[in-house]
C-alpha cells in the first residue's frame, strides 16, 4: 500500500497555503523589538511590583473566550506586550531584591534572542554543531573561572533543582557502584541504603531531588550555627554513627543568611569515610570568581559536585542552572542515554549531561556574558553586590527599631523590626507589605530562627549605590509609618 493509499479521504492534500502565510518575520520581529526596548528602557523607573489585578490581566488576555478565526500577529504581540507591561515585576531592574532573582545583561538578552531564532534542539551535536561547541567551550571556561578540578563535567539545566537532581544522581550511582550495585539497571529495590546527611537549614530543593531519585527524605539532619552554617562538630558526630560512605550536602550561600559551610573541613571528613560531598552553590558559588571573596569558599574545589544558577548572580535570562560533577563517568552513567535512532557522535552530545531530552541552548547567554565581562567583570559584579549588601545593612541598622539579624557574608541581608507594645513578627510582616506596596523596591519575607524577617537579596548588575540608598530610605520610611500607626495606603495602577 502506498503512502497516498493510507491517507484518509478527508486528509488535506493541498499544502500550498501555509498557516503562517502573510506573517512577515521582519514586521513581527521589529514589533517585538519595539516592545522589548520600551520595557527595558522603562524598567528602572517603574514601580518594582505591578498594581494591576489578576482579573484585569485575565480580561485583557481572554478577550471573551478562545479565538475562533484568530488574529494577526502584530495585534497578538501588542496584547502580550500590554499584559507584560501591566503585570510584570521589574525584576530586570536595579531595585528588585526578592527571592535571589538576577536581572539579565543586554548581551545575554541578545544571545537569548539568537537562541530562539536559531531554534536548535540542544540535545546532540548532530542537532546543531554550533550550540554543542558553544556549550563545550562555556563549560570549560566555567570550570576554569571557578577553579574546579579540570576534569569536571558540566550540564546546563532549568535551574538548581534539576542541577541538584543531576549531581545527586551521579552521587547515587558512584556510591552504589562501589558496593557492586547497578542502580540504573536494577533500580533501588534491595539496594544498600546510602546515608544522606544535610544541614537543618538546607534548601528545599535538596529534599525534592532526593524524592525524585527515590532515595527519600529520611535524612540525617545536623544543626547549624547562629548564622546558618553547618555545625562541624555535629556533622562529625553524625558521620561517626554510620559505617557506610555517605552523601553530605552543604551550602555555599545559605538561602536566608548567605552563610557558607566550612567546605574544606567537610570534604576532609566525608572523604575520609569514602563519601561524596555535594555543594549547593545556587547563590554563592560565583564568589569563587572573585579574588576578594574566594576565601569564603575555601576548599570548595575538594567537593564531588556543585550546583549554581546562572539566572541569579550571572544575570542571564531565565532559565539556566548548571550542574558540575568531578566524576564524569558517574555523571554520564547516571543521566546519559543511548537509543538506536540517536546519532551519537565523538563530539559533545548534551543529552548525556542532564535529564532533559529536547531543550533550548541555555549555555549561549552564559557564553555571551563570560566573553563580554571576562573573569574580572564577573568578579566586579559579585564584589559590587556584596558591597551593596553591607551598605544597606549599615544604613538600616543605624535606624532605631531596625535590627540586622544575620552576619552579612554574601548578598543576603535579613532585617527585623521592633517597637514598644508591638508584636515583632507582626510588625515585621506589616513593614514588608508596606515596602512592597510602596513600589520603590521589592523584597520578600522569610522566617529565620523561628522569627519573621525581611529578606533582601541583591544580585542585579544594574544596582547602584544610589539604588541602595533610595531603597534603604524607602524601607526606613515604611518602618516609621508603621511604628507611628499611620494608615497604609495601597498603591493603585
Amino acid at each position: 500500500m502506498s503512502y497516498d493509499d493510507r491517507m484518509s479521504p478527508d486528509s488535506p492534500t493541498d499544502s500550498s497555503n501555509s498557516p503562517v502565510d502573510g506573517l512577515e518575520f521582519d514586521d513581527v520581529l521589529q514589533r517585538a523589538y519595539r516592545h522589548v526596548l520600551s520595557w527595558r528602557r522603562s524598567v528602572a523607573d517603574r514601580p518594582v511590583f505591578p498594581a494591576v489585578t489578576s482579573d484585569e490581566l485575565r480580561d485583557l488576555l481572554t478577550d471573551g473566550g478562545p479565538p475562533e478565526a484568530g488574529s494577526d500577529a502584530i495585534s497578538t504581540l501588542d496584547v502580550l506586550a500590554r499584559a507584560g507591561e501591566l503585570g510584570s515585576t521589574a525584576s530586570a531592574g536595579p531595585r528588585y531584591f526578592g527571592y535571589v532573582i538576577g536581572s539579565s545583561l543586554p548581551v545575554a538578552v541578545g544571545a537569548d534572542w539568537l537562541v530562539t531564532a536559531w531554534d536548535q534542539n540542544a540535545t546532540l551535536y548532530s542537532c546543531g554543531p554550533a550550540v554543542s561547541v558553544i556549550e563545550e567551550v562555556c563549560a570549560d571556561w566555567l570550570v576554569k573561572m571557578l577553579g574546579l578540578p579540570p576534569h569536571t563535567s558540566a550540564g546546563f539545566t532549568t535551574g538548581t533543582q534539576m542541577a541538584a537532581f543531576t549531581c545527586l544522581a551521579a552521587a547515587r550511582h558512584h556510591l552504589l557502584a562501589q558496593q557492586g550495585w547497578d542502580a540504573e539497571t536494577d533500580g533501588l529495590w534491595g539496594a544498600p541504603r546510602i546515608p544522606v546527611t544535610v544541614g537543618e537549614q538546607r534548601h528545599a530543593s535538596i529534599d525534592r531531588a532526593l524524592r525524585y531519585l527515590g532515595m527519600g527524605t529520611r535524612v540525617h539532619e545536623v544543626g547549624c550555627d547562629a548564622n546558618g552554617a553547618i555545625d562541624l562538630s555535629a556533622l562529625r558526630a553524625e558521620l561517626d554513627r554510620t559505617d557506610r560512605p555517605p552523601i553530605v550536602c552543604v551550602q555555599a550561600g545559605n538561602i536566608n543568611t548567605g552563610a557558607v559551610d566550612p567546605l574544606r573541613e567537610v570534604c576532609e571528613l566525608v572523604h575520609d569515610r569514602g563519601g561524596w560531598v555535594h555543594v549547593d552553590g545556587a547563590i554563592g558559588l560565583w564568589a569563587l570568581v572573585s579574588d576578594k571573596h574566594r576565601r569564603l569558599l575555601d576548599g570548595a574545589h575538594l567537593a564531588d559536585s556543585w550546583t549554581t544558577d546562572a539566572h541569579k548572580w550571572l544575570n542571564v535570562p531565565f532559565d539556566c542552572g548548571i550542574a558540575f560533577v568531578a566524576h564524569p563517568d558517574a555523571h554520564r552513567a547516571a543521566v546519559g542515554v543511548t537509543a538506536a535512532y540517536l546519532e551519537a557522535s565523538d563530539h559533545r552530545d548534551q543529552i548525556n549531561t542532564i535529564p532533559d531530552w529536547s531543550r533550548r541552548a541555555r549555555s549561549v547567554p552564559v557564553y555571551a556574558v563570560l566573553r563580554t565581562l571576562g573573569r574580572a567583570g564577573v568578579a566586579g559584579l559579585i564584589d559590587r553586590n556584596i558591597e551593596h549588601a553591607h551598605h544597606i545593612a549599615t544604613r538600616l541598622s543605624a535606624e532605631p527599631g531596625i535590627e540586622i539579624v544575620n552576619k552579612v557574608v554574601l548578598n543576603q541581608v535579613l532585617v527585623r523590626f521592633t517597637a514598644p507594645g508591638r508584636d515583632d513578627d507582626e510588625l515585621t510582616r506589616e513593614i514588608i507589605g508596606r515596602v512592597q506596596d510602596d513600589g520603590t523596591c521589592w523584597l520578600s519575607g522569610s522566617v529565620f530562627d523561628n522569627r519573621a524577617v525581611m529578606r533582601i537579596s541583591i544580585c542585579s548588575a544594574y544596582t547602584t549605590t544610589e539604588d541602595i540608598q533610595r531603597s534603604a530610605e524607602a524601607i526606613i520610611g515604611c518602618s516609621r509609618d508603621a511604628t507611628a500607626g499611620r494608615a497604609r495606603t495601597p498603591r493603585t495602577g
